[in-house]
């Protein structure tokens, strides 16, 4: 694909903007598809073993809800479909009459949970009915509050699905521990253990809260990968002391 000079304009005005360094701008000119799993591999691909990451402000598309995750036909699927409708119709509007000021090609980034249960700290994984959820996909910084509800009219109008639940949300994850889990999600708490017997001998304390919660980034389709094998990061807050 060809890239002209109102394009490169195009993206080092938005990777100013993104506050991005200079190879990762050049990055973005070379490949023209921006990927955030791969430009931060810090916060999507950490080692499987914990550590301590600070979690810079970020937008995204939040849908909430409650129930277990599992269920066919459950709440959790729907919020999903809702999420992917908004996402992609964002990804795709420079194929449309809708012009989104600094755009610029990117890869929807990885889908993502944050998680709580009334009552419990930290999470039950054996009883997923009192899950309360909000679902995740990250925006990237040119995407406005004005894009966003042209996204979810768009959305609704097209997709034929009510995307109305939607919203723009900025999360400030701040202080945290994460880790790469390999394997099932009922296998979590193994996992979780690791990252609790790593803070106290950190000096960090968990910072689990009604604010500061659970989160988890799905990185395989558990659709083609095998239970085993799936790649899912952690992360809790945490505190010094």
């Amino acid at each position: 694909m060809g890239f002209n000079h109102s394009d490169s304009d195009r993206v080092t005005n938005t990777s100013n903007h993104l506050g991005l360094s200079d190879r990762q701008s050049l990055k973005i000119q070379n490949i023209m598809t921006f990927d955030f799993k791969k430009e931060f591999k810090e916060y999507y691909l950490p080692p499987c073993k914990p550590e301590i990451v600070n979690i810079p402000p970020a937008n995204f598309i939040a849908v909430r809800g409650s129930g277990n995750p599992n269920d066919e036909d459950g709440d959790y699927k729907h919020a999903i479909n809702i999420l992917y409708a908004v996402a992609y119709t964002l990804k795709m509007s420079y194929k449309t009459d809708y012009k989104i000021n600094g755009f610029y090609e990117y890869v929807v980034p990885p889908l993502e949970g944050f998680w709580w249960q009334a009552g419990v700290v930290g999470v039950d994984y054996s009883n997923k009915s009192t899950f309360n959820w909000i679902s995740v996909l990250r925006l990237p910084d040119f995407i406005t509050r004005k894009d966003f509800d042209w996204a979810v009219t768009t959305a609704t109008k097209k997709k034929k699905i009510d995307c109305s639940r939607a919203e723009f949300i900025t999360i400030n994850e701040g202080l945290c521990v994460q880790i790469m889990h390999i394997g099932t999600y009922d296998q979590e708490p193994e996992t979780v253990k690791l990252m609790d017997d790593y803070i106290d001998t950190a000096g960090y304390s968990n910072d689990l809260s009604a604010t500061r919660l659970h989160h988890e980034i799905y990185l395989s389709n558990p659709r083609k990968t095998a239970p085993e094998k799936l790649k899912t990061v952690i992360r809790h807050p945490v505190r010094e002391g």
